[in-house]
């Protein structure tokens, strides 16, 4: 049996706290974002799995809080990073308002898919956005796996006119992405991978089918800024840095990995502390002149306490992060 190389797992709990905190508007579903923050020897770190995802998923997300928090970051080669504004699926109407939270930033990416709405809905949605940021402005699509291929290929149609960046995660597999990526080539509208790289057992699967132009990369559901980059640099695929939802000690993780990368040719997804109403410091990691700098980010202890989550919903997630860390162990015995 391997060594284990995680700390202990009283040691990870012993500083834990576990937050709830509102949200400007619904995203993904939800209007509250919970997650566990825990300090390591290198600072506060974060666990914030959607609820949804079972122990096996979230034992990732545990690996990358004990990434950030007990191992020290790569060197940074940049001091910020260039991100974008996300579009929740609002009417077009609240667009303009939306971009407003995300001041300096020439890059939007556009929600589109939901089941509750309709391609007309997203059509305006997007015409907004880019009547708003103007001809120099990017503007970007994400699908998450909302259509199927022949619905991914009327809609980019639909949606060619907006001069998008790229369309993101359109198809939920990887045999799926490929299929439109051929059958929209002539388009000239590049396909990125997010889920078919996150959530999937082989996250190299999507590079070697020729199924994306680039890749959306996200620290923590990779297993952490080591793991992540690991895959960059196996991919060889240009890559977007993105947030899952995180407080700005997650969006902190982030931006270090970002930092890392060699080459980031995109405006990154890790100015997502604008979506929340709150945050767990008195410095968030917001959008300034859009961009974001690479640094720590330590919580305020009344702002820990002000949004603490319920008892019923700490005891859930301390359970939760015993149940995924013994995931984590039988991996390292294996």
């Amino acid at each position: 049996m391997t060594q284990s190389p995680l700390p202990e797992l009283a040691e990870i709990l012993t500083h834990a706290r576990v937050v709830t905190l509102p949200m400007v508007t619904r995203f993904r579903g939800i209007t509250v974002r919970e997650a566990a923050l825990f300090e390591g020897p290198e600072g506060w770190t974060e666990f914030s799995p959607f609820v949804e995802y079972d122990d096996a998923e979230a034992a990732n997300w545990l690996r990358a809080a004990i990434d950030f928090g007990w191992r020290a970051a790569p060197a940074p080669l940049r001091e910020r990073i260039p991100v974008n504004a996300t579009i929740p699926g609002v009417p077009a109407g609240q667009v303009a308002e939306v971009l407003a939270r995300f001041p300096g930033c020439r890059t939007a990416k556009v929600k589109v898919a939901a089941g509750d709405q309709t391609l007309a809905d997203d059509v305006a949605r997007v015409r907004a956005t880019r009547e708003a940021l103007g001809p120099e402005g990017r503007v970007r699509i994400d699908a998450n796996a909302g259509w199927t291929v022949d619905e991914a290929e009327h809609a980019l149609h639909a949606l060619a006119e907006f001069d998008l960046e790229y369309a993101e995660q359109p198809c939920a597999s990887v045999e799926e992405l490929a299929e439109i990526r051929r059958r929209t080539a002539y388009m000239g509208i590049p396909i990125a991978a997010d889920e078919s790289v996150r959530r999937a057992s082989d996250p190299l699967a999507v590079a070697a089918a020729g199924a994306a132009d680039l890749l959306v990369i996200k620290a923590q559901p990779l297993g952490g800024i080591h793991r992540a980059l690991a895959i960059v640099q196996q991919a060889g695929l240009p890559v977007v840095v993105s947030s899952a939802l995180d407080t700005s000690i997650g969006l902190s993780m982030g931006a270090h990995l970002a930092a890392s990368i060699p080459e980031l040719e995109f405006d990154c997804g890790l100015g997502t502390a604008s979506l929340l109403a709150a945050d767990v410091t008195l410095e968030p990691l917001i959008a300034d002149a859009g961009s974001i700098a690479v640094r720590r980010v330590q919580p305020d202890a009344a702002l820990l306490g002000r949004y603490a989550a319920p008892p019923a919903r700490r005891d859930w997630w301390m359970a939760r992060v015993a149940r995924a860390y013994t995931v984590l162990e039988r991996e390292l015995a294996l």
